[in-house]
């Protein structure tokens, strides 16, 4: 799905979608909350390999999970009040591999439960190349989770770009951002452009302070407080010095 389809249909807040649907909501918060379900799959997926479930169980339990939230049945204990969206997901999973292991692995893959476009087959190849030994599932899970926060962030950055028109300025300039300019020099870098160094500064200065707000958006729409922005940004970050 397209970043910018996926941003139309998550307007409000993730937990907004999810009370909405609890309470019988309307097709717009069914289809926002199966975005939701297509955007957070692979870090659940992630969290039930690394607790040692064999690939094909953990397909088979996170479609399942998906599934039932999807027919509301996991939304009873949906409450704000009880932390951030990214742990209710991580609560919620826990609980239903707990209960419902068994029933989930004798069913067919998605049997009886809404259609979702979830690429199990390619979660695999990505949890391959995860650098996970060290890691608790639970640091699996929250280290994933930042990484696609920070892909999503990345997509819509150059979502915009692209409809500016301006994509090889974020083609060259992006590397300031990641920190992987590959020793490139503000004069080369303008050189590229055709245009003044100082021009080359300014927009990169741009990107940034563009990122940062992408990033707040994305993190913001996770939790029911705008004031716990600044401290998941400090807890996703922090995924990454482990």
């Amino acid at each position: 799905m397209h970043q910018d389809d996926i941003a139309r249909r998550l307007q409000t807040t993730h937990w907004s979608v999810i009370l909405q649907a609890k309470q019988g909501g309307t097709p717009e918060a069914a289809s926002a909350l199966s975005t939701l379900c297509e955007t957070y799959w692979f870090p659940l997926y992630a969290y039930a390999r690394r607790r040692g479930y064999l690939e094909s169980d953990a397909q088979d339990l996170t479609q399942e999970f998906f599934g039932r939230l999807l027919e509301k049945n996991y939304l009873g204990s949906a409450d704000p009040a009880r932390g951030r969206f990214r742990g209710f997901l991580l609560t919620s999973f826990k609980n239903f591999l707990s209960k419902e292991r068994e029933k989930a692995r004798a069913q067919k893959r998605g049997g009886g439960q809404p259609p979702l476009s979830l690429d199990l087959a390619a979660g695999e190849s990505r949890y391959a190349i995860m650098a996970v030994d060290s890691l608790t599932p639970e640091q699996v899970y929250d280290r994933q989770w930042a990484i696609d926060l920070l892909e999503r962030v990345m997509a819509r950055l150059q979502s915009e770009a692209a409809s500016s028109k301006s994509d090889l300025w974020f083609a060259s300039l992006k590397g300031w951002l990641l920190g992987d300019q590959k020793d490139r020099t503000y004069t080369e870098t303008a050189q590229r452009l055709g245009t003044s160094e100082a021009a080359v500064k300014m927009a990169i200065h741009r990107m940034k302070k563009r990122y940062g707000q992408i990033l707040r958006e994305e993190i913001g729409a996770t939790l029911e407080h705008m004031a716990d922005i600044d401290d998941e940004i400090g807890d996703l970050f922090a995924t990454f010095s482990g």
